[in-house]
């Protein structure tokens, strides 16, 4: 699972074998969140309220590159760099 970010101790990776809808894996200390791209909020999991926020903030501010890694990971190619808050 290729880390594709990682800011304030948050942990961003993305699974090239995963499942719809578009998302990404977000790990702060010892808990983990799945976020959905296009709609911007949790699928699965938890996390603290403030690094929660910043998430989802980046997940805002980062949607288009968040998305053509999607698609890069679809295709088993590999996943760019996305930078960080």
């Amino acid at each position: 699972m290729p880390e594709i970010c990682l800011f304030y101790g948050i942990r961003i990776t993305m699974f090239y074998d995963d499942h719809n809808p578009p998302h990404f894996h977000a790990e702060y200390a010892g808990m983990k969140a799945q976020i959905d791209i296009q709609n911007s909020c949790i699928i699965r999991g938890a996390l603290p309220n403030r690094q929660l926020k910043f998430i989802l903030a980046w997940c805002e501010l980062h949607k288009d590159e968040l998305m053509q890694n999607w698609e890069l990971a679809k295709n088993d190619q590999p996943l760019n760099k996305v930078a960080p808050l």
